[in-house]
């Protein structure tokens, strides 16, 4: 009996002590870590700080607010910026040294101006002619003058062009569908048949021939001068390239209703690229 209790008493007080040493023993794989706003990676045994690297700017970010300049947002592509502000995107790709137009980043700023000395000439532009109003017919003497009609609800015609702005001509020969509205309708819209003629409203030069702007289906833009632009929306066919000379009045594209719910020519003109009236610029039909 006295050996049975002495081998578990033994047993007991082995496994105590090795129970003890284990508690009060520290794992040597086990480093102590203590965050003190540093990242930790723990490498095997070793725990090393990794410090946070500060963001890296984006092109241009010392540039953002000033004048000449653009932040890019979600969803823009070059070609809209380019319209937006009445320049070509391979002007814009070229001062902001882009290899790859495509890829611009959200918060990226663009110079849109262009830089000193850059500046391209403007063609000097005829003003459109003043019509004179004809004078009233006088009335014969004896004869009793009519009495006063009632007058025509006519609309009220829209301010004229300003000064210095080219001759521009109508682009399609179809009615016009929806008019100008700066917050709807940035242009005209101009009924037609599929492939009917688009024609190139005055002298340019072809900046953008593609389908690369969501909501404008085939597209073609014309740059006048330093100050004007014209966009011809929805062809079925574009018929210039890109930097190609066009002259007022030549065939450019073929109506038709790529992006569109029906065959019609969408048709804007852009002053600083801002888009403005068309009607203002057009001649009375």
């Amino acid at each position: 009996m006295s050996q049975i209790g002495f081998g578990w008493s033994c047993t007991g007080v082995l496994g105590a002590a090795l129970l003890l040493a284990a508690c009060g023993s520290t794992s040597v794989n086990q480093a102590p870590v203590e965050s003190r706003g540093t990242a930790l990676t723990t490498i095997g045994a070793e725990a090393t700080a990794v410090m946070p690297q500060p963001a890296q700017p984006l092109p241009g970010a010392e540039n953002a607010g000033k004048p000449g300049y653009y932040t890019v947002k979600p969803g823009d592509v070059l070609i809209r910026i380019g319209l937006d502000h009445g320049q070509s995107w391979k002007d814009l790709a070229r001062w902001n040294k882009l290899e790859n137009p495509d890829l611009i980043e959200v918060g990226q700023v663009l110079r849109v101006a262009p830089p000193e000395g850059q500046a391209a000439t403007a063609p000097a532009a005829r003003p459109p002619a003043a019509v004179a109003a004809a004078p009233a017919a006088a009335a014969t003497p004896g004869q009793a003058e009519p009495a006063p009609a009632e007058p025509a609800q006519i609309p009220p015609a829209p301010p004229p062009a300003p000064a210095g702005s080219p001759q521009f001509s109508w682009p399609a020969s179809g009615t016009v569908l929806a008019k100008f509205d700066e917050g709807r309708n940035k242009g005209v819209d101009i009924g037609g048949a599929a492939g009917e003629a688009v024609l190139a409203s005055a002298d340019g030069r072809v900046v953008y021939a593609g389908a690369g702007l969501r909501g404008y289906g085939n597209l073609v833009i014309v740059q006048h001068n330093k100050t004007y632009l014209t966009a011809y929306a929805h062809n079925q066919k574009l018929l210039v390239k890109e930097d190609q000379n066009v002259r007022r009045g030549q065939k450019i594209a073929e109506m038709g209703n790529t992006d569109a719910d029906r065959v019609k020519l969408h048709f804007e003109i852009r002053r600083e690229g801002k888009p403005v009236d068309p009607l203002r610029y057009l001649p009375a039909r």
